[in-house]
């Protein structure tokens, strides 16, 4: 007889929120607390809220504007590095239990662990194993954790973020004969993982409104879905009955065949043309920094501006390429200037700025051609290692530009953040 296989997925109950409260020695349950940074502006987006907060029907991740003005509650500034110290903590409690093959760190505060070669030495139920695990969590770091157990990761996230918030020990579990018994017929499609407004709103558009229509469809219209929905139909029929074919091996063995480095900010206000230059200026120069300390390169660089919401105005996006793949500040500079010139709306308020290098490769790949100057490119390489070396030793703000100490940059800002957040 096939051992069946067992997987937990472990989520950190409003995970900022709680290790605010904790550092406060205060309850989250009880205590109405937002993790947010309201000198951006009242407009900002709550990183995290307390189960009590929820309780009181606050959505969570809302704007400060959007909480009620009779709750009364206490306001954290994020402190990012706190939260993933905390992270890594609770990191190295599992790892006291399950091998770190054995692991996948989904979030900073979501795991999933295959426990299948784990049950029998400790002599455990599925069940129990989650229970001790978010027992030692919550006895080491004060975090409440809730827990989904699965026959499958799948099934395991869905137990999580179905079933577990509405049972009293905070754990859900799932095979594929209780998934079709308890959520066939559960709404909103939303809810389940990878299947989002849009998704749902299309598949409503064919009568289809619950995981149980989805699995009918499958048998009945399985050509239709295809149609919809391309490649991706495979996964959704399969999700639909419960099943899912990725192992942890497979997580663990994917590589990309093409990799890529980005860097992107939402700014505070509508920022004009001339400004919209200096920010995507120095992402750039960041961006590029980044492919020196890493040894890489990039044929191409894609710039993407979205402008005011509120004026419906379409994002410019461009791409520029190159004859070689390259890490130069001077060329990529240089070209991603050119090409903020060319798309960027003169007259619109630019509100967030994103670039990407593609298809980064290792420089040990790149053959240079003949008219590329070997002393030139020596002597710009070493000025970059020399200033990541100033960086690694004395701070990220210890090497600026003239024009990161203008008004309108966030250079100086943004090296003191972790995640676009404060530190």
């Amino acid at each position: 007889m096939e051992r069946q296989n067992y997987f937990i997925c472990i989520d950190l109950k409003s995970f900022y929120a709680s290790v605010e409260c904790v550092e406060r020695k205060l309850d989250p349950f009880k205590t109405n607390l937002v993790v947010a940074d309201p000198t951006r502006s009242k407009s900002t987006i709550c990183l995290a809220i307390t189960p009590a907060m929820k309780k009181l029907g606050v959505k969570n991740r809302c704007r400060i504007h959007e909480i009620p003005d009779n709750i009364q509650y206490i306001t954290a500034m994020p402190r990012m590095q706190l939260y993933l110290d905390y992270s890594a903590r609770i990191y190295s409690i599992y790892l006291r239990y399950v091998s770190k093959e054995d692991i996948h760190v989904y979030s900073v505060d979501e795991c999933f662990l295959d426990v299948t070669e784990y049950l029998r030495l400790y002599q455990m139920d599925p069940k129990e194993m989650a229970v001790e695990l978010m027992r030692a969590v919550m006895q080491e770091t004060g975090i409440t954790a809730t827990a989904g157990v699965g026959t499958n990761l799948y099934l395991a996230k869905i137990a999580m973020d179905i079933l577990a918030k509405h049972a009293e020990d905070h754990i859900g579990i799932l095979d594929e004969l209780s998934f079709r018994e308890k959520l066939w017929d559960h709404q909103p499609l939303r809810d389940f993982w990878m299947i989002g407004s849009r998704t749902e709103r299309k598949l409503a558009g064919y009568g289809i409104h619950t995981m149980g229509d989805l699995a009918l469809a499958s048998i009945t219209s399985e050509d239709l879905l295809y149609k919809i929905f391309g490649i991706d139909a495979e996964l959704m029929i399969d999700h639909a009955w419960g099943r899912e074919t990725c192992r942890m091996k497979d997580i663990k063995n994917y590589r990309t065949e093409e990799h890529s480095l980005s860097n992107g900010q939402v700014l505070m206000r509508n920022y004009e043309f001339e400004e919209g230059a200096v920010i995507a200026r120095e992402m750039t120069d960041v961006l590029v920094l980044d492919l020196v300390d890493k040894g890489l390169v990039t044929n191409s660089v894609t710039l993407w501006i979205a402008y005011d919401h509120r004026l419906e105005h379409d994002p410019s996006k461009g791409t520029v390429r190159f004859a070689e793949a390259t890490n130069s500040s001077e060329r990529i500079i240089h070209a991603v200037e050119k090409l903020y010139q060319r798309i960027a709306d003169r007259h619109t308020g630019i509100r967030r700025v994103e670039i990407c290098a593609n298809r980064v490769v290792p420089e040990s790949f790149v053959q240079y051609d003949l008219f590329s100057n070997p002393e030139q490119q020596e002597k710009e390489r070493n000025l970059q290692l020399a200033i990541l070396e100033i960086k690694r030793r004395y701070g990220r703000n210890a090497v600026m530009r003239g024009s990161n100490l203008l008004a309108c940059s966030t250079y100086r800002e943004r090296n003191n953040q972790i995640g676009g957040h404060r530190a």
